[in-house]
């Protein structure tokens, strides 16, 4: 399994430097197919990783010694467990999404190539962040994903806005980890060590020692180094008074806006936290300001996204309210649930920056909400993705969003960590808040009476000679597929993460008349559709057996061999009376045909529905992700 850890990280890398040093030689589109063939071998890897920790297999190793100075060892090390597979799943699916979405977004600009090295090299960087199994690659990829944030924010570095965006983040960043580089140094000079095990090992020795600060004051070293690291998350997260970097944030382009909010830097915090959580267990005092912090971010930042009018600011201070959440479940020492929130964020929220952008793009690069209305009837795909991303953001039942910040809550509620009562009524207040906004910007944008004639109503005054004839040139279009079947499949995952059924176990879901019904129906149609082109029947089957009649993956795959079968059977004796079928061939691939089913059912019996769901996730993501880039090669 090492060769997989390592191809997590370094294939995205492989990718950045073929594009940064070779993107002008080899052309446009040898160079994002480089990336994207990077990021989705990073994510093919991922999931297997995922598949291998979910049968319990663990590792945690050093794989490189840097350095020795003493008894203090300086390595590059990986741990992989639960928390690092499913942050390595997250990291690498979104920036797959943005990497193809990057292709339509950023066609005409002079640094595509620049662009999609600088993604790619983020990329790796978070994933040598969340990969890491001690406190030097962790600063290394935490200064990392700064350094490229700082070059993706300022990257058309010709605007003077831009330039101010990018060096506010890096000062801002650099205060943030003036405290996390206290915190560390604290750690290895009472621990002697960096490796994350021997730190945890050596902290309940440490759970009394005092230190002085100010005067003779005792300060008790655990509560002292956890704040430290945690000034350091105030800043990568964004929380509150090291926010005021991200909103600035936009002026970068918005495949950055959707990797930078989404996914990978400014989760780095909560994760961090998350990892480090043996020593924040051991300091009350560390928990109930990780809470007040992240109370005050959650309630105050969603107030400011309610006077902003550019979409893709108010969708960043989204981003900041929905750390404060993850931050105030820290706080409550709900680890599990802050990553849980962290994961269905990443998903609905790099679906509305991927949104905000489609609509930025059929504007005509208009980011002025108050110039906007009615684009649902002229970018149908931008619309429903947007709305999916909009009910899931505000916590709408039976939307993932509604699950983890209903359990962020809950959580407060029953903690008992001083200040926990502001915070669950900040949390509580801030629900509201949150759906005010955020249906305010899908209202003003998507409904009501169509402005950008209005807006755009000088271009028949003199205009002319600059390509706009009359308000015809500015009506809004939808997006290339480059850029909506991204926001199609993050849609899918944001309303599918949440769903119970698809699990290991049956569910009657409907009445035994309704149930037949409903499987006749089923029957039916891809019966249809398998008469006359049949690829992906079987596939077919079990995903409708799963979502619409509630089975398990094995009885689910049990009926859809019956109804292949019955299928097969009755088209192989029509081909055969008129004579289409080659006997000597056929017989001989039924024969390995055969023998491999076999061998698939008998894998199923011994391991379970658990397993045939995995292996049905795996093999439908591959073909969908084998159809898209044979589309993408004809396309470009």
């Amino acid at each position: 399994m090492k060769t997989a850890y390592l191809l997590v990280p370094f294939a995205p890398l492989v990718g950045a430097m073929v594009a940064g040093f070779a993107g002008r030689a080899i052309g446009k589109k040898a160079t994002h197919r480089v990336a994207i063939l990077g990021v989705l071998v990073s994510l093919l890897a991922s999931l297997w990783v995922m598949h291998d920790v979910s049968q319990g297999n663990t590792f945690n190793g050093a794989l490189y010694s840097w350095a020795v100075i003493g008894k203090l060892k300086m390595e590059v090390g990986f741990l992989i467990d639960q928390l690092t597979a499913m942050m390595m799943v997250v990291v690498t699916f979104v920036s797959l999404m943005v990497h193809v979405y990057t292709i339509g977004y950023m066609e005409e600009d002079d640094g595509y190539q620049r662009f999609f090295a600088y993604i790619s090299l983020f990329t790796f960087s978070m994933l040598m962040l969340v990969m890491s199994n001690n406190l030097l690659q962790l600063f290394f990829g935490w200064e990392a994903v700064g350094l490229v944030s700082y070059l993706l924010i300022g990257f058309w570095y010709t605007k003077p806005s831009a330039i101010y965006a990018n060096l506010k983040a890096f000062m801002v960043n650099r205060v943030g980890d003036f405290g996390f580089v206290l915190g560390i140094g604290l750690l290895v000079a009472w621990t002697g060590s960096l490796d994350y095990a021997e730190i945890f090992a050596a902290a309940p020795n440490l759970e009394k020692v005092t230190i002085q600060l100010i005067g003779d004051t005792p300060w008790s070293l655990i509560t002292v180094t956890c704040i430290c690291l945690f000034v350091g998350a105030m800043g990568k997260s964004a929380q509150f008074p090291l926010h005021v970097w991200l909103p600035d944030s936009m002026e970068g382009p918005t495949p950055i806006s959707a990797l930078i909010h989404a996914a990978t830097m400014v989760t780095a915090g909560i994760f961090m936290v998350s990892r480090m959580s043996p020593l924040y267990e051991m300091s009350e005092v560390a928990l109930s300001f990780v809470m007040i912090i992240g109370a005050i971010t959650a309630f105050f930042m969603g107030l400011m996204g309610i006077i902003q009018n550019d979409i893709k600011r108010v969708v960043a201070y989204s981003t900041l309210s929905q750390l404060g959440y993850m931050t105030v479940a820290l706080g409550a020492s709900a680890y599990s649930v802050a990553v849980f929130h962290l994961m269905t964020h990443a998903f609905f929220k790099a679906l509305l920056f991927l949104g905000a952008g489609s609509v930025i793009i059929g504007m005509h690069h208009d980011q002025d909400i108050r110039h906007m209305g009615g684009l649902r009837k002229y970018m149908p795909i931008t619309w429903i993705t947007s709305l999916i991303g909009s009910l899931a953001l505000v916590g709408t039942p039976f939307f993932s969003g509604f699950y983890s910040k209903e359990s962020i809550i809950e959580a407060v509620h029953h903690a008992n960590v001083p200040g926990s009562g502001i915070a669950y009524w900040a949390l509580l207040s801030g629900v509201f808040v949150t759906a005010f906004y955020s249906f305010r910007m899908y209202f003003l944008v998507f409904h009501g009476k169509p402005r950008f004639e209005t807006a755009h109503g000088h271009d028949a005054h003199g205009h002319d000679a600059h390509g706009h004839d009359g308000h015809g040139a500015h009506v809004p279009h939808e997006s290339p597929w480059v850029v909506t079947v991204p926001l199609v499949l993050l849609a899918m995952l944001v309303n599918t993460l949440h769903r119970k059924d698809l699990s290991t176990e049956t569910r009657n879901l409907h009445t035994e008349r309704v149930e037949t019904l409903l499987m006749g129906i089923i029957a039916l149609v891809i019966g249809f559709y398998d008469g006359f082109f049949g690829p992906g029947t079987g596939s077919f089957f079990v995903f409708l057996f799963v979502r619409v009649l509630g089975h398990d993956f094995l009885q689910a795959s049990a009926n859809a061999k019956v109804l292949n079968m019955a299928t097969n059977l009755s088209a192989l004796g029509l081909f055969a009376s008129t004579g289409h079928v080659w006997w000597q061939v056929g017989a001989a691939m039924a024969v390995a045909n055969v023998a491999g089913a076999l061998i698939g059912s008998r894998l199923a019996l011994r391991y379970g529905a658990g397993f045939v769901r995995h292996a049905f996730i795996l093999v439908v993501g591959a073909l969908i992700l084998k159809t898209g880039w044979n589309a993408l090669k004809t396309l470009y």
